[in-house]
């Protein structure tokens, strides 16, 4: 499986502008910039984008863990952090709360250690990775 985006630029890197286009068309030209991603401005930024995608694939790989110890979650919301430092993202931390029927608090959090640990987007990242995870 190959899946792929594309970035156009124009300018200089504080004032100029781009646009990200995805090969599903979720994104299709959408804006980002020096504002966006330094500031306040309208528009998307990588770290954003790779905050979606941890949050996503951590989420699916729980859903996974979860099916194979025989539960079905109800939900799980996952919100990820991504801190960009020094021009160095410097951590991700993710914040799970989950409505899992019948499940105990330790084969919960086997299920969330394993889909820290090798979800796609965890093993791709370089940096700290940290997990929140509430049972509710």
């Amino acid at each position: 499986m190959k899946r792929n985006a594309t970035a156009l630029w124009k300018g200089s890197g504080k004032s100029g502008n781009g646009i990200l286009s995805s090969q599903s068309g979720t994104l299709s030209k959408t804006q980002y910039s020096y504002k966006s991603r330094f500031e306040e401005g309208t528009g998307t930024n990588p770290e954003e984008l790779i905050a979606a995608a941890h949050a996503g694939c951590f989420t699916m790989k729980l859903s996974f863990n979860l099916d194979a110890a025989g539960f079905t979650a109800d939900e799980l919301s996952t919100q990820c952090d991504i801190t960009l430092d020094g021009g160095a993202i410097t951590s991700s931390h993710l914040t799970l709360n989950a409505k899992v029927p019948g499940i105990s608090k330790q084969k919960f959090d086997e299920a969330v250690a394993d889909a820290k640990a090798n979800c796609p987007i965890s093993k791709l990242l370089n940096t700290d990775i940290s997990v929140e995870a509430n049972l509710i």
